[in-house]
């Protein structure tokens, strides 16, 4: 299964011949390689998997992702309190 976490590009450069970016994943900078998105530009929108940015997206693409991902942390962070709710009573 691949994973791919949509991120802002905030700055786009070259280093050792190939074009590289920061990017921002929600207040987290990485360096991520643009080889396969060379066309993207700071402020738009890429689809990270293991440092290679994979595809340029649009950002309501990416808030559609960002809502998906905050709907799996709620969900996980409700069922761990119902867990820790129900082994309260033993």
């Amino acid at each position: 299964m691949c994973l791919g976490v949509p991120g802002r590009v905030i700055e786009v450069y070259e280093k050792d011949t190939l074009p590289m970016g920061k990017v921002d994943f929600g207040g987290v900078a990485k360096e991520v390689c643009l080889a396969y998105t060379p066309e993207v530009r700071p402020g738009e929108y890429v689809l990270v998997h293991v440092g290679f940015a994979i595809n340029a997206i649009d950002e309501a693409e990416a808030e559609e992702v960002f809502a998906l991902l905050r709907e799996m942390a709620e969900a996980e962070e409700a069922a761990g309190s119902g867990q820790q709710a129900a082994g309260s009573g033993e």
